[in-house]
């Protein structure tokens, strides 16, 4: 049997990188996806590579109203959520001395404000035993340069699967983090770096990861997976690095 036949998972982050390539694994494990993101040509590209069992809702995570609109989608149209992987998420370079408050606030309201309430608004919707995961960072563990506001974010993110651990025990709900470390997705192209930038942080990565280079997408959504499904059913309140050891050793 799949594992995740019959199942009903929302992912936010879903067009592209992780939140794609997870949304495939679980279709593939038998489950109907709904992903959201805040573009709706990726979104419909993504949905036809995904092909089955998957409905799209465009959206931005930082909007309340966004979320109540997903949610309603997700109501009407399955009734229920079993399985929540909360992905979306933002990080840029910005020095300490040079960062704005325009950089802090979009960092915490995407990567820390929209998992939280994303979660928050999925709850009513959500059936006993089902399986939340979120998307931190190896940066919550790491002392990154011009990296601050992020990690600090994505630390906030950590705290909440321990929190909500707590919080939705009687309901049976396992709240996990997973933190990536550098994986081959356009994340790199996105955070103002130049092209001989992009490809002298490939391979300063590389450097630092004891498998000797990025993981795949895929390779990160096997460990979603595994969180999401029954075989992690005596796991909660972890952070499961996905770094290949950059922050381990």
């Amino acid at each position: 049997m799949k594992r995740l036949e019959g199942k009903v998972a929302v992912i936010t982050g879903g067009n592209s990188g992780i939140g794609l390539a997870t949304a495939k694994r679980f279709v593939e494990e038998g489950a109907h996806v709904v992903i959201t993101g805040r573009r709706e040509k990726e979104l419909q590209e993504a949905a036809a590579s995904i092909r089955d069992n998957v409905t799209t809702v465009a959206g931005d995570v930082t909007r309340l109203e966004d979320l109540d609109r997903l949610y309603a989608v997700v109501k009407e149209k399955h009734g229920h959520i079993d399985v929540l992987f909360a992905n979306a998420g933002w990080g840029e370079l910005a020095p300490l001395a040079a960062a704005t408050e325009a950089h802090f606030d979009k960092t915490f309201d995407l990567n820390a404000k929209g998992t939280f309430f994303t979660v928050q608004k999925a709850l009513p919707l959500f059936r006993d035993g089902g399986s939340i995961i979120l998307t931190s960072s190896v940066a919550n563990v790491r002392g990154d340069a011009a990296f601050t506001a992020y990690a600090a974010a994505k630390a906030a993110v950590r705290c909440f699967a321990r929190g909500w651990t707590a919080e939705l025990k009687d309901r049976r709900i396992r709240v996990n983090s997973m933190s990536p470390g550098p994986i081959e997705t356009p994340a790199l192209e996105k955070v103002g770096l130049t092209a001989e930038q992009v490809e002298q942080a490939v391979a300063s990565f590389a450097s630092q990861v004891p498998l000797g280079r990025r993981g795949k997408p895929e390779e990160v959504a096997a460990a979603v997976l595994f969180l999401a499904s029954d075989e992690s059913s005596f796991v909660t309140g972890v952070d499961l690095a996905v770094d290949g050891g950059m922050a381990q050793v």
